[in-house]
């Protein structure tokens, strides 16, 4: 049955029990009693009847839930001729049920917003004009028309001057983003400024957005290992009920005692309240940013103590950036980078695609390549504006120019260097580094305030790299030259410090993610393979998400056992007033239930947690903090 059809199936029940109880009472006050109790049993049939429906589905899927107890309640108080008593708890039975699907559906209301903000369709220049296409007829290469108000369909690259775009549904940002031209802007955010162009980069279905909303559906049919928790407990509950009721029967010789035990231990929707709690909590963490695929990581990521993170891609930027030009031979600085970047936009290597970024940022003119060869690995030669240039590793430029390679100043540990040749002779070399991301400092110390003891690097890397980009961070571990299968080692190993947390983006860190209690990707422009093993997506680059979602789920999970707890033990102070003979079964029915409603509403906290503001912005990174290889070879 779809979750529609349920709805109003509980809407009809509900209808039906409350136009009974209301009747019942009208025929009661008229003094016509017998047709009262003929209306009331009217109305409790259908509940009654509907959960016994859902018993037998539940114990056929071997679960044993406080269904039981609310169908004993009215099954008793119908026998022992306790009609009012019945159709109130037939009614707030049923409020109940419908309350919690109103509570689930306010829950997950902002994931649903990810889902409804997909568009469908996209405008296209073609021939001179423009044209209405279906997303799944964008290819790379495609320049799109993204209007005013319109959401981003595919990922892409800015191709006008500039736009101004809202990614509040993606980051949870409440400000614009200006970016300039040639800036990636992700799909689903949505222009808030004047129409500008977009060069697609992605298919729609390889696109953020559309990664986004899979992981959203995966995460909303996931049931965390505490509501299976509650299921036990409802077991013990169950017999607890069971043997108060008995107990005052026996002891009283009234069967009303044992109806009003029964009455009063009717907290259906008080389970309810944990995946409320968990479920809001996942929709409050993606309006931050941070994606997490499920109620079960949510709980697990609330009692992390150890966390491991990879270094490029995740403390770093990934992206190298010019630090300094080191030019020989007299020729300008801008007239190196102007060159080295002309020749660098026929290649798709990480280091030229930001030896090109650098060379836009500072307005310099990029003539076309021609004759361009690459050599995997190694670097590119071509001629620009008729001149012949090479760009690569130091050793592949200068075996070409007839000069030795390591003949030029010494680089700090850790910085990348791709030298330039024009005309045979050696023009210069660009340092290049890897920095910090912005806030990773800060959101260390946020951390460990929030209770993570223990903070370890793992890399690839060289280990004076590894030290260098870490030097004053505080961590209580370094391990760098590891393999993906070290990776997986280390992560087993923390275990018996307590759950660990990994963070990473790349492939390599895709098997100790899995294997990690709870992997987070660098979901943004991390790799596929890293994102489907992670159980935590960061939806934005920015590193200082992870300390704001750890913050969320343990105010979820803090939030659902105080639900738990508060609404249980209410529950059996209750059914003890209710054996001495201080609550009647109406009083009984109507206390519980005021109980149950509280618990759910107490669950919704979770969709107003709002986490500290990140600190301030650690200041920037010395030149030489580099996290790539020293030679810039392609």
């Amino acid at each position: 049955m779809d979750r529609t059809r349920t709805d109003r199936v509980k809407t009809a029940i509900l209808v039906l029990a409350a136009a009974g109880l209301t009747a019942g009472l009208g025929f009661s006050v008229a003094g016509r009693g017998a047709l009262a109790d003929m209306v009331w049993i009217a109305g409790v049939v259908p509940a009654l009847a509907a959960l016994v429906v859902e018993i037998l589905r539940s114990l056929r899927s071997g679960e044993v839930g406080l269904d039981i107890v609310a169908a004993l309640s009215m099954s008793a108080a119908l026998v022992f001729g306790e009609t009012l008593a019945a159709a109130v708890v037939a009614v707030m039975y049923s409020g109940g049920t419908f309350l919690e699907a109103f509570a689930e559906g306010r829950a997950r209301a902002e994931m649903h917003d990810l889902l409804s903000r997909v568009p469908r369709t996209a405008t296209r220049h073609r021939n001179g004009g423009l044209e209405e296409v279906p997303l799944d007829r964008i290819a790379p290469g495609d320049r799109l028309l993204i209007r005013q108000g319109d959401v981003v369909p595919v990922d892409g690259a800015v191709a006008s001057a500039a736009a101004f775009v809202d990614t509040s549904a993606l980051t949870g940002e409440s400000l614009p983003v200006r970016l300039a031209q040639g800036a990636e802007a992700m799909s689903g955010a949505t222009n808030a400024g004047e129409a500008f162009d977009l060069t697609a980069t992605r298919e729609a279905k390889d696109s953020t957005y559309a990664g986004i909303v899979r992981l959203v559906e995966a995460a909303q049919a996931s049931k965390a290992p505490m509501s299976r928790l509650a299921d036990r407990w409802s077991l013990g509950f169950l017999a607890v009920t069971v043997g108060i009721a008995v107990a005052a029967w026996w002891a009283t010789g009234d069967p009303i005692r044992a109806v009003a035990v029964l009455v009063v231990a009717t907290p259906c929707p008080l389970i309810l309240a944990v995946p409320v709690a968990l479920v809001a909590g996942l929709s409050r963490a993606a309006h931050f940013g941070v994606l997490i695929k499920g109620a079960g990581p949510l709980e697990t990521m609330a009692r992390i103590r150890t966390l491991i993170l990879d270094k490029t891609g995740t403390l770093t930027d990934g992206r190298p950036q010019i630090v300094s030009i080191d030019s020989h031979d007299g020729m300008a600085e801008d007239d190196i980078l102007r060159l080295a970047a002309a020749l660098d936009q026929a290649s798709k290597h990480p280091v030229a695609q930001a030896i090109v970024a650098a060379a836009k940022a500072r307005g310099l003119p990029l003539a076309v390549p021609s004759e361009v060869a690459e050599i995997p690995g190694e670097g590119v030669l071509g001629h620009v504006e008729g001149r012949k240039v090479i760009v690569g590793g130091d050793g592949f430029v200068a075996s070409r120019v007839g000069r030795r390679p390591g003949d030029h100043p010494a680089m700090a540990a850790g910085s990348v260097l791709v030298a330039v040749a024009v005309d045979g002779r050696m023009a210069g070399h660009l340092v290049m580094s890897d920095p910090l991301r912005e806030g990773a400092g800060a959101m260390l110390d946020g951390l460990r305030r929030e209770g993570i003891s223990r903070i370890l690097l793992a890399t690839g890397d060289r280990a004076d790299v590894a030290e260098r980009v870490t030097e004053g961070l505080g961590l209580d571990g370094l391990r760098a030259g590891l393999t993906p299968d070290q990776k997986v080692l280390l992560v087993l190993t923390e275990r018996k410090n307590g759950p660990v947390m990994m963070v990473g983006d790349g492939v390599n860190d895709a098997p100790a993610l899995a294997a990690a209690d709870v992997g987070v990707a660098m979901g943004a422009r991390g790799a596929a393979a890293s994102a489907e093993a992670a159980d935590v997506v960061l939806l934005v680059d920015r590193i200082d998400r992870l300390g704001p979602g750890i913050e969320i789920a343990r105010g979820a999970r803090r939030i659902a056992v105080e639900s738990v707890v508060a609404g249980i033990g209410l529950s059996v102070l209750g059914m003890i007033a209710a054996a001495f003979g201080y609550l009647t079964p109406v009083q009984g029915a109507l206390l519980q239930e005021v109980i149950d409603v509280a618990v759910i509403l107490n669950a919704l906290r979770a969709l107003r947690i709002t986490p500290h503001d990140p600190a301030t912005t650690p200041p920037p990174v010395p030149a030489g903090q580099a996290g790539l290889a020293p030679d810039g070879a392609r």
